[in-house]
């Protein structure tokens, strides 16, 4: 991976090269690179473990949502007029998206802070995927191992930018694909196969004393089984690390084969990791209140103490390499915005290579800042609230809450206004903070914990739906609003692109 990234660094001159890699690559890296930005360790140690528990084998509908929603519907829906209207705006990030097609500094700047603070729990949540897998298997303080990997992520993406990080993914992602499959078959050896697994799996009893429940079709819990996969599938649409892929893509034929190639990588690594996940309770024994007695982070960890030594390093590989794609994602996101969406506005006349050293600074930056909460958030007092699928749950509402209906509208429809923007960037902010404040932290200590069966206290219950709330209120106030003659004519400016 160094090697890599030493490789590319005389190969990136400019902005465009650390960012997009000069907006040439091809479909395979494409593709690769937005699976393994996609598909981290969050998901195979710490959603695949907990929802695989609460759901048991039906949290296989959640790689499949993820599959068909969030990679075969996003690449042919987004994929095209996301790489055609960003070349035509220049834009090489999300909140210069929102510059350019809005006609607003200010929405650039909020929309650069949001991405920059609201992708600080996903990395923690990247870092912790890895470390509960290294402390069960080889009794490593997961300090070292979240320092170990900040260091290796930042050497390469520092050097090589773009190019290395797509390069990488392409390498992590087979490995990815190879481990997955390996292991599901592994596993479902130990409990004879997948009928006598499936058979174990229907004999354990749910909280009511019903068995048949965990290997059904629909799952003990359909209605909050749907929130999950709203939030895992809907919300890449608007996650700027996922988006950026389809900036940074050759061309319209890229696009096609990169669709067919990010969807069955999908349906390996997703479908794979829940599948497996589904399995879980056969491995771990339950508390008095119904939950595994080491956590819920805890459980895909112990399933692999079953496999054999060889297998079990390449699910050492196979979750490093997962981790580390999608790190090296995220901080690449965090400092390209936070250098060219709000340093670059203050400094006037600086150039490329100026602002590429200063996006290597904040990279390395971003990671200390990362790793500082991630082991806090670990150790801390806060330890229990702090499991993967919370952290993710409050990183992928907010930002998706905010951004997926502004961004996918903004892309089809001349007509969004900046009050409609701002609008899904408050609510879709406001919802997840509200929630964390009430349910977290305890604000209110006697809110309500159900409605109709729905769990209120899920942070993934609210990002989904600052989801579906931001599709309805950007439309909504963009009726009611107006834009001016100059707004018009820069949405004119922007949709030009699709009839040339």
């Amino acid at each position: 991976m160094i090697g890599i990234g030493a490789y590319y660094r005389k190969k990136t001159a400019n902005v465009n090269d650390f960012v997009l890699g000069g907006r040439g690559l091809g479909p395979w890296f494409t593709a690769f690179a937005y699976g393994t930005s996609y598909f981290s360790a969050v998901i195979f140690v710490g959603y695949a473990g907990k929802f695989g528990w609460a759901y048991g084998v039906a949290s296989t509908w959640v790689g499949i949502g993820n599959a068909i929603i969030g990679s075969l519907m996003a690449w042919l829906i987004l994929g095209k007029r996301t790489r055609t209207m960003t070349k035509h705006l220049d834009a090489k990030t999300m909140p210069e998206f929102f510059e350019f097609r809005y006609n607003s500094k200010t929405l650039k700047t909020v929309s650069a802070l949001i991405i920059f603070i609201f992708l600080i729990p996903y990395t923690a949540s990247v870092y912790n995927g890895l470390s509960r897998l290294f402390e069960k298997s080889f009794h490593i303080d997961y300090e070292w191992c979240i320092v170990a990997m900040a260091v290796f992520t930042a050497i390469y993406v520092i050097m090589g930018g773009y190019k290395a990080t797509a390069l990488n993914d392409f390498i992590q992602g087979i490995i990815m694909l190879i481990g997955i499959a390996a292991v599901v078959v592994a596993v479902l050896k130990v409990n004879g196969g997948f009928s006598g697994s499936m058979e174990a799996m229907g004999a354990i009893p749910d909280a009511n004393g019903n068995t048949g429940v965990f290997n059904s079709i629909i799952g003990p819990d359909p209605i909050n089984l749907i929130g999950v996969v709203i939030l895992t599938s809907l919300g890449t649409w608007g996650l700027p690390q996922m988006v950026q892929k389809f900036y940074a893509i050759k061309d319209d034929k890229s696009v096609v084969t990169g669709t067919v190639v990010s969807t069955i990588f999908a349906v390996v690594v997703a479908g794979g990791c829940y599948f497996l996940g589904g399995f879980g309770r056969l491995f771990m024994e339950k508390n008095e209140k119904g939950e595994p007695i080491d956590g819920f982070d805890a459980i895909v960890p112990t399933m692999m103490d079953s496999l054999p030594s060889a297998l079990f390093a390449l699910i050492i590989v196979l979750v490093l390499s997962a981790s580390m794609s999608t790190l090296s994602s995220l901080v690449l996101t965090s400092s390209s915005t936070l250098t060219i969406d709000l340093i670059k506005p203050l400094k006037k006349n600086m150039n490329e290579k100026e602002e590429v050293r200063i996006m290597r600074i904040f990279i390395a930056v971003f990671l200390l800042i990362s790793v500082a909460i991630a082991v806090y958030s670990l150790r801390g007092a806060k330890q229990d609230a702090m499991v993967i699928s919370s952290l993710m749950g409050i990183s992928w509402g907010a930002l998706a809450g905010a951004f997926l209906a502004p961004f996918m509208y903004g892309l089809f429809w001349k007509g969004v206004t900046k009050a409609a923007v701002m609008a899904s960037f408050i609510c879709g902010v406001g919802i997840t903070v509200v929630h964390m404040m009430i349910y977290t932290f305890g604000v209110i200590p006697d809110a309500p914990k159900t409605l109709g069966g729905l769990a209120l206290t899920s942070p993934v219950n609210a990002g989904a739906f600052a989801m579906l709330f931001g599709l309805i209120v950007v439309p909504v106030v963009s009726l009611i609003t107006k834009s001016n003659d100059e707004d018009k004519k820069v949405a004119e400016a922007a949709f030009e692109c699709y009839t040339k």
